[in-house]
């Protein structure tokens, strides 16, 4: 049952969509309900011995799970070329740009036109900058990244962002009462606080911006506080 329940965690995460208890008993151990947490402890431990994978339960309530990886993350890895990778590096974007703004991002349901001036590219963002809006969307669209329109590499940005990065847990994002048009917060969700440091996001910003990682001292001294 152990070495099924792994091959079964690593088949689902491939998508990145958090693992329910309910499917772990439903498709892999069945019968064996009352040995459930000895089989998912020691999946547990094959993991992250044979492939460095931990298992981690983000919501003790639901009972739901996600797997992290614990190997070390190359410097640019976010930033490869293939198609997952660029997308993990728009993320890794949003994911600053949050963390630079105090950890939390509004917007509306009404998506802005884009910006009539040239656009910033997507790797020279000045994301702390008092020019750059507090809308997720506005910043977006500075990057050249429209949420109204089809992107050749990601593909329907809105879709995207709002349905795949919060569907893996990556984005928590909430609608705020009496808002018209519907504002929506926008925080690191459970699966970035778990496996991304928010120590190489400020290092990731201050590379961009060419300056060291202390002139943002609400944030420095935050980074370092986490792991």
């Amino acid at each position: 049952q152990v070495s099924e329940l792994v091959q079964f965690l690593l088949v689902k995460d491939q998508r990145k969509i958090p693992i329910k208890r309910t499917e772990i008993l439903k498709n892999v151990i069945q019968g064996y309900k009352g040995a459930y947490s000895e089989i998912v402890d020691r999946a547990g431990r094959t993991l992250q011995e044979v492939f460095g994978l931990q298992l981690v339960e983000i919501d003790t309530k639901r009972h739901t799970y996600i797997l992290i990886n614990n190997l070390p993350r190359a410097e640019g890895e976010y930033l490869c070329r293939d198609k997952e990778k660029e997308k993990m590096g728009l993320l890794l974007v949003i994911l600053s740009f949050i963390f630079m703004k105090g950890n939390s991002v509004k917007d509306s349901e009404s998506s802005p036109e884009p910006p009539s001036r040239t656009p910033l590219c997507l790797c020279t963002p000045s994301i702390d900058t008092p020019l750059f809006p507090g809308a997720l969307w506005e910043f977006l669209n500075l990057l050249r990244v429209y949420p109204g329109k089809q992107h050749r590499v990601f593909g329907d940005i809105r879709k995207l962002v709002t349905e795949e990065f919060k569907n893996q847990k990556y984005l928590e994002i909430t609608s705020i009462p009496l808002t018209d048009p519907v504002e929506y917060k926008y925080q690191w969700g459970p699966r970035a606080e778990k496996e991304i440091s928010k120590k190489d996001v400020l290092n990731f910003v201050a590379k961009i911006q060419g300056k060291d990682p202390t002139f943002w001292a609400s944030q420095y001294s935050e980074a370092r506080a986490t792991p």
